[in-house]
């Protein structure tokens, strides 16, 4: 089942078709949501051409192909939601105004975030820059046209994504959140001791209950993976938004190398592909058998 928050040629963005995608299992028999915020692969014309970069210098950002790699979660009984519009375009891991008014022809709202880490970095909600740190934008953009993207992709994205959450809170006593992501291998530097496979990022320990943390560690480790923890990602807005442990509301971030599954240069599939593919599904099974011994004696404690 697909569900979205835009009917195909929708008015507001008709360039979406729709503009995000929730994938439901025959049966919601897991505690869990899964969600692929940066998979998006839909570029808009106007977009490209408002660019100074090439469409694949543009894709730099997205985290090509892990909505596919995190697919068999729904046969397993999850459901999955995966953006089509892409990160470069507006990111929903980022608060909703989170803005740099540097970008903008007009004044932004008061009470719009111009002074955060992620905005000076020049990766705010409407980003500035792609990953490598290009800059994306040929001149300024209007005003409105951040306020339409946030208004009209943002908002919906993150009302659909609130009510998973609270319908498997509601159905299951708990709700466990797994945002998955993808990063350059560039990114974790050259040290081969500072390498890793997969980081998975808490808050520092605030998102969720250590036992999920830890089971998604151990499962990885024993299949041969390199796996950190919050360093270089702890987690974005939506782990730290939805993130609520003691409410029984867990969040949890993965980060996955791009080199595991995917050419880098061409974001061609690797030769990886399928084996990560089964992995992933295996290590989430084994998570999630162990999630009903942890949670019923948690609850019960708290």
């Amino acid at each position: 089942m697909t569900d979205s928050s835009a009917s195909p040629g929708s008015p507001e963005q008709p360039w979406f078709d729709p503009p995000f995608r929730v994938d439901e299992p025959d049966d919601h028999i897991l505690p869990f949501v899964f969600n692929a915020p940066h998979s998006g692969a839909v570029y808009p014309r106007a977009f490209v051409e408002a660019s100074r970069l090439d469409a694949l210098a543009l894709r730099r950002s997205e985290d090509a192909h892990v909505d596919r790699l995190f697919a068999p979660v729904v046969d397993l009984g999850a459901p999955l939601m995966c953006a089509h519009f892409p990160r470069a375009y507006l990111d929903v891991n980022r608060e909703p105004y989170e803005l740099d008014p540097r970008m903008f022809d007009g004044r932004l709202p008061a009470f719009a975030n111009t002074r955060s880490m992620r905005v000076a970095g020049g990766l705010g909600t409407v980003p500035r820059i792609v990953a490598d740190g290009q800059e994306i934008y040929r001149g300024r953009l209007p005003v409105e046209e951040a306020v339409l993207r946030i208004e009209t992709l943002y908002k919906p994205y993150h009302r659909t994504l609130r009510g998973l959450i609270q319908r498997t809170a509601r159905d299951f006593g708990q709700a466990i959140l797994i945002d998955c992501h993808s990063m350059p291998s560039s990114s974790l530097g050259r040290d081969e001791a500072a390498r890793a496979d997969f980081v998975l990022g808490d808050r520092f320990g605030t998102a969720c209950a250590p036992e999920l943390i830890a089971g998604f560690e151990e499962h990885l480790k024993a299949r041969g993976f390199r796996v950190h923890r919050n360093k270089p990602y702890a987690g974005g807005f939506i782990t730290e938004h939805y993130g609520e442990p003691n409410l029984g509301r867990h969040a949890l971030q993965i980060e996955i190398n791009r080199a595991l599954y995917m050419n880098e240069a061409t974001l061609a599939l690797g030769a990886g592909f399928s084996e990560l593919v089964w992995h992933l599904r295996t290590v989430v099974a084994h998570v999630a058998a162990e999630v009903e011994a942890w949670a019923p004696r948690r609850m019960a404690a708290e």
